[in-house]
């Protein structure tokens, strides 16, 4: 087995910030409490402390399996191989992991011929194809707490899903003075981080398509059939500010969701002639953008890309994995998820190889299939993570030494396995 990289001194014995992994903000300015399980320190973070609920202050045995029954690491690793020297079509899916996970999983996915897409890919792809389409004008996370006068969360109140986003974004001291406005959302006024700003709840005018376009071609100076007052004076407001950012959720958005991906660029755009403005997306979770990242910058294309023998294939949306599993246009799955047991993979009955939180040991108990547990970064290992803001990598400092591998370790482990197979098939 391959050994874990020498990993930091502890935060929870060293006192030090930790960065939580467990969302696409990496929040870095609380601590933890070691025992009885880890507890975090300076914040009431639900999406953090449900994530941590899933670890004790120790690490937790853990042992593979193939075809439901225990084994050992190497035997693992060899059944593993197997089933993706076997496959002609696998598909790599879940990713949920961080840089040294991906680069691992896209160098064996090159030796496979794999299709790759994170678990939640069909939120990826929302602000994917508006990219490809139109182009975009995203910020930071710094940007908005220095720069931001007007806030516009447009279908979501940032904070059921990222509870933390308003305090990350509070206004800094010289920061000019900021109002927030929850257009088509529950107005989360109480929360932390929105004590200096003044806030106010619009509702859509019809539904979130028929909102951004009126916004666009009101802002544009083109006639409307349609006229709402308060988007009227939204609309003003924001070609008077300074600097307008629009908040948005790919997850939340509905059918043909990049559409309004498109329209919150347009409006964006239009404002930026005058003033200044851009979008934050709110997405990205369970390692979503550090495997688009990764994916990217070793291959020039995003996720639901095939790295076929023939060269590299980008289709958008033949190759999620709901489709490709549906049709059958794969004949095997490597599902990875080392940040919690509630990303489990889909009910398949094809060779599946599962890589994950030792939580989810349930899910490949049948026939034909093999679990391999794996370390969390940021909680038994260290790592890398990109945040939502997408040009920040942060560190992921572990509470303990891991007694289980990380995902780029055993990625590895199976690269190395399939090669030796291969060269010994050779040779006969």
């Amino acid at each position: 087995m391959t050994a874990n990289p020498a990993s930091p001194p502890s935060a929870a014995a060293t006192g030090r910030p930790w960065t939580c992994p467990f969302c696409p903000l990496c929040c870095d300015g609380f601590s933890l409490a070691a025992a009885p399980q880890p507890t975090l320190i300076g914040s009431d973070c639900g999406r953090a402390a449900a994530a941590l609920s899933c670890f004790g202050a120790a690490p937790a045995s853990a042992t593979a399996t193939v075809d439901g029954r225990a084994a050992d690491h190497e035997s693992a690793v060899a059944a593993a191989a197997a089933i993706l020297a076997a496959s002609a079509q696998p598909l790599f899916a879940g990713l949920a992991t961080d840089v040294a996970g991906m680069r691992a999983l896209y160098r064996l996915a090159n030796g496979c011929g794999a299709i790759l897409d994170h678990a939640n890919g069909d939120a990826l792809m929302v602000s994917t194809r508006a990219l490809q389409d139109r182009g975009v004008f995203y910020t930071t996370l710094a940007e908005i707490r220095n720069r931001a006068d007007l806030v516009v969360c447009l279908g979501t109140n940032a904070t059921d899903h990222y509870p933390e986003f308003f305090r990350r974004t509070a206004p800094a001291a010289d920061a000019p003075a900021r109002h927030v406005v929850f257009l088509g959302a529950r107005m989360a006024a109480s929360a932390p981080g929105l004590e200096a700003c003044t806030t106010e709840e619009i509702g859509f005018a019809g539904d979130v398509f028929d909102t951004v376009a009126l916004i666009a071609a009101r802002l544009a100076g083109r006639r409307t059939a349609a006229s709402d007052p308060a988007l009227d004076a939204l609309v003003a407001r924001m070609q008077a500010a300074r600097y307008t950012v629009v908040v948005w959720e790919s997850s939340s958005l509905p059918a043909h969701g990049a559409l309004v991906a498109e329209a919150i660029q347009r409006i964006v755009n239009t404002l930026n002639r005058t003033t200044r403005a851009a979008a934050f997306c709110l997405g990205g979770g369970d390692g979503g953008y550090t495997a688009n990242q990764v994916t990217t910058w070793l291959s020039g294309l995003p996720l639901r890309t095939g790295v076929h023998a023939r060269g590299l294939v980008h289709e958008p949306q033949r190759y999620a994995t709901a489709q490709v599993l549906a049709q059958r246009a794969v004949d095997a799955l490597l599902w990875v998820s080392a940040f919690s047991p509630e990303l489990a993979p889909p009910d398949t009955d094809l060779p599946l190889v599962v890589l994950g939180h030792p939580g989810l040991e349930a899910a490949a108990t049948r026939v034909n299939s093999v679990f391999i547990p794996v370390s969390t970064p940021g909680i038994g290992s260290a790592g890398h993570l990109f945040r939502a803001d997408g040009g920040v990598v942060l560190p992921l400092v572990p509470i303990y030494a891991d007694t289980l591998p990380g995902v780029a370790a055993v990625v590895a482990d199976i690269a190395t396995s399939i090669a030796a197979a291969r060269a010994e098939g050779g040779a006969r």
